[in-house]
């Protein structure tokens, strides 16, 4: 074989190895992931573009529809990202059952959700993983410990959360 002739043949290697490689570039890229809360199902779904990738079991507010005030126990509707992913295991609650203050209840991270007009709203854990499955929250969604683990692995700061009916 001659030098001319490796390097063409070098060349049409190097043309195959790059149109594969371009043509596999959008399989690489992978699509955000996004989340959402479905309040009547009691359910928060992870989606990779349109694909379902897990289902969760969540705890939503005690009162049925939209948030409308402060104090309300209502979760809100509608489209949100996340702003932070804090650790909450030191964290306290008290949910004025005489109890006092309540460590754990957070579990072991607060997802804060931007929510413009309310603070405070997140996905989180519980100290009480009966209560998943309910509408039993102040208006935060709440899941399983080891569920919120998983799902904080797969979410960073500026998620998409689309929470439903």
């Amino acid at each position: 074989m001659t030098r001319r002739s490796v390097k063409l043949l070098l060349r049409l290697l190097w043309s195959f190895f790059c149109l594969a490689f371009l043509s596999a570039l959008p399989a690489l890229a992978e699509e955000p992931v996004r989340l959402v809360v479905t309040k009547s199902a009691f359910t928060l779904e992870v989606f990779q573009g349109d694909r379902l990738l897990e289902t969760f079991r969540v705890a939503v507010g005690k009162n049925p529809g939209d948030k409308r005030a402060v104090g309300d126990n209502r979760t809100p509707e509608g489209e949100f990202t996340v702003s932070s992913i804090e650790d909450s295991r030191g964290w306290t609650h008290d949910f004025r059952d005489g109890e006092g203050p309540t460590k754990g209840a957070y579990g072991p991270w607060f997802i804060r959700l931007a929510t413009p007009g309310w603070k405070g709203i997140g996905i989180h854990g519980t100290h009480d993983p009966s209560s998943v499955g309910k509408a039993v929250t102040e208006g935060c969604v709440r899941l399983r410990n080891s569920d919120l683990v998983r799902l904080a692995a797969r979410i960073g700061i500026g998620t998409p959360v689309t929470i439903l009916p």
